[in-house]
């Protein structure tokens, strides 16, 4: 049972995760085998002021 993780900004529609669900699974039956319904997605949506890069939060380098 592959598990594939996506730590991501929030902001990303139901539509565009379905889309990436759609195309991470296929990429990786595609790549290694198996059945799509095999692969798990699980998506975590992240505030910006809870993810740090290059020592400063990403809502100060990367404002709405």
């Amino acid at each position: 049972m592959p598990i594939i993780r996506v730590e991501m900004f929030k902001g990303r529609s139901v539509d565009q995760k379905r889309a990436l669900v759609q195309e991470l699974t296929e990429a990786f039956v595609n790549a290694t085998g198996g059945t799509p319904e095999s692969v798990h997605v699980v998506i975590t949506d992240v505030d910006k002021g809870d993810w740090g890069s290059g020592g400063a939060l990403c809502s100060d380098k990367f404002p709405d």
